[in-house]
């Protein structure tokens, strides 16, 4: 069986779910399609937000009045997000003929598709983000760090957006 490991940030829209089936659809091999999605860590998270209080905000005021934050809650809700993120995905590739799995990971996330390619003696790695212009200039972006640590072929794919859900945020519906 033809082995691929597929990073993404968020959901497998249904257009990537068939730009991917199809790049790996041949007829006398199967293939497989092991997804890693990324846990965000709650306390970076949390951290990030109040960083982007401006400095004169945050000198101005005596005392910051934020309500007690908890953040065992907060990452409960991001683990949960991010395993209902991977059944989609692993769910649209089905429903396009992939045999498909996966994982979440809190580990970074060219480390654990390290880890994943290296078990599961994987053939290829396919990388599908959003644009990162500033990182992918710079080759600090998944796929250049990919690139640099793994023995095998990274493909880097952008994400697309459902027409039935790019059509919603048009209409001011939530996506």
């Amino acid at each position: 069986m033809y082995e691929v490991v597929l990073l993404i940030e968020k959901p497998i829209s249904q257009v990537d779910g068939h730009q991917i089936a199809e790049l790996y659809s041949v007829a006398n091999e199967t293939a497989h399609v092991h997804v890693i999605i990324p846990v965000e860590d709650a306390s970076a998270r949390v951290e990030s937000a109040l960083g982007s209080i401006a400095a004169s905000e945050v000198l101005a005021t005596s005392a910051l009045n934020f309500p007690d934050v908890d953040l065992a809650q907060i990452q409960r809700e991001i683990v949960e997000r991010s395993k209902a993120a991977l059944t989609k995905s692993v769910d649209v590739l089905a429903a396009h003929g992939c045999d498909a799995s996966g994982h979440v990971t809190s580990k970074d996330p060219v480390e654990a598709l390290f880890e994943t390619v290296r078990e599961r003696s994987a053939a290829e790695v396919v990388i599908l983000t959003r644009p990162h212009v500033v990182a992918e200039f710079f080759h600090l972006d998944w796929t250049s760090k990919a690139r640099r640590k793994l023995g095998v072929p990274c493909l880097h794919l952008i994400e697309h957006r459902d027409p039935e859900a790019a059509e919603k945020v048009a209409n001011g519906d939530p996506a």
